[in-house]
């Protein structure tokens, strides 16, 4: 249990009808008395004066709940107060709270403190991060079952058969006399390769994982004046960058984090391809490749009514990384033959026009298939790997079971067989949290904003 009391500002800076100031920790009784003058009942919220414990001066009416332990989201004594918004209230708020003994909160110290008096698990404190930074239903839909701990029941599955794998082989090594143990080796070494297969499984939804947190990048490229800019709008759902008929106006790449049919995607607007003629331009083309080494998708535009050129076909063919997507933009400006699909190209292709919207669903559809089709064909309840923290120990734990399955092939001890079953039970405790290295905590909670 913490020794000190923390308070911090819940709410985003900015106007706003109410915001949250919250206090957690040992003083919250003291601090409920000094800021209001009459103890609060428990969690039942009641509209309070707030008042300097210093000066008595009223600071706002504010609705105040108080959570005692354990039953809080930190597990200790929380007070949480709905005051007015705005850029002074909360603050004068949180003052009120500082001068009465409690200290500003480090960036994601409730949470942290939740999870080290067993409210949450590590999957679980990470997963409220991701809530907090979700821009599109995929996500949302990923945290809310990380959060209800639908990973952290699947490790713990791990975790105990390889424990159980683990008993087995030990109880073989201290009674030698009985021929098979409790059970034959073979049976022992069929539930490791299940476990690892299952691990698995699990890495296989590692990279879409991770799309769903960071967006796939889906880069616009083409020749000048193909309507690029036009396209990036349309799917912005605003205008971010200025169209022109000038060719080259787009010097610089430009990002924006979308959702498109409920998925999340990093969309760039590109400079066109071609052999700048100034050295702005010419830059803007550097960074335009730059982004396309690292695409995920690849929006290749050409006109409707015109055939790529030679140089736009060894461009699509030569593409090293992200899947191209041919759109036929400007279809609107062309009739039906002007848009007939290339037959020399595999890659989908999709007539668009920015101004009457036609084809923007389908090239929706189009993307969302494109780089999540694994998400779409998982049960809506399967666990995904969203962070890399996830993926490193599941590696972990995948090769230590390969080097127990090596072992006990080979004249290697049982012993020394069952130490690789140990580390790998201890590379799911450290996903789960039951072990935590400080480093580990230090990284998970340092991305938290203050006040969660």
């Amino acid at each position: 249990m913490s020794v000190d009391t923390i308070a911090a500002i819940s709410t985003a800076p900015g106007r706003s009808a109410i915001a949250i100031v919250r206090a957690s920790g040992p003083q919250v009784t003291d601090i409920i008395s000094r800021t209001m003058r009459q103890p609060l009942p428990e969690r039942r919220p009641l509209l309070r004066w707030l008042r300097h414990p210093q000066s008595g001066e009223r600071v706002d009416r504010v609705l105040a709940t108080y959570f005692p332990a354990p039953q809080s989201y930190t597990g200790e004594d929380v007070l949480e107060l709905g005051c007015h918004g705005g850029p002074l209230a909360p603050q004068l708020a949180f003052d009120a709270l500082l001068a009465a003994g409690a200290r500003q909160a480090e960036p994601g110290e409730f949470t942290r403190r939740a999870f080290l008096n067993g409210k949450l698990d590590l999957l679980q404190a990470e997963s409220i991060l991701d809530l907090v930074d979700g821009r599109s239903r995929a996500q949302h839909r990923a945290a809310v079952h990380q959060l209800e701990r639908g990973l952290s029941r699947r490790i713990e599955e791990l975790r105990e058969a390889i424990v159980r794998c683990e008993a087995l082989l030990v109880y073989d090594i201290d009674f030698p006399e009985e021929d098979d143990g409790p059970v034959p080796g073979w049976e022992i070494e069929g539930a490791a390769r299940e476990v690892l297969s299952r691990i698995e499984r699990l890495l296989e939804t590692a990279a879409e994982g991770e799309l769903l947190r960071e967006g796939a990048l889906t880069v616009i490229a083409g020749r000048p004046n193909a309507g690029k800019s036009s396209l990036f709008n349309a799917l912005c759902g605003v205008e971010r960058v200025i169209v022109t008929d000038e060719p080259g106006t787009t010097r610089d790449a430009v990002e924006a984090l979308v959702s498109l049919g409920g998925y999340p995607f990093r969309l760039v607007d590109t400079a066109g391809l071609r052999e700048a003629a100034g050295k702005v331009e010419r830059l803007g083309v550097e960074v335009a490749r730059r982004y396309l080494a690292g695409a995920d998708i690849v929006l290749f535009c050409v006109e409707a009514g015109r055939h790529p050129s030679d140089d736009e076909l060894d461009f699509l063919a030569g593409l090293e990384g992200g899947v191209p997507v041919l759109v036929r933009t400007k279809s609107d400006l062309v009739g039906t033959a002007g848009r007939e699909p290339f037959a020399e190209l595999d890659a989908p292709q999709v007539p668009v026009s920015t101004v009457t919207g036609e084809g923007l669903g389908e090239l929706s559809d189009r993307l969302v298939e494109t780089a999540f089709s694994g998400s779409l064909a998982l049960e809506a309840e399967a666990p995904l790997v969203t962070r890399e923290r996830h993926a490193r120990e599941l590696r972990r734990a995948r090769g230590e079971l390969e080097a127990f399955l090596d072992a006990r092939s080979s004249s290697i001890a049982p012993e020394v067989a069952a130490t690789h079953l140990r580390a790998a039970a201890h590379a799911l405790e450290e996903l789960l949290g039951v072990i935590a290295p400080d480093e580990v905590l230090a990284h998970v909670f340092g991305e938290f904003c203050i006040g969660k």
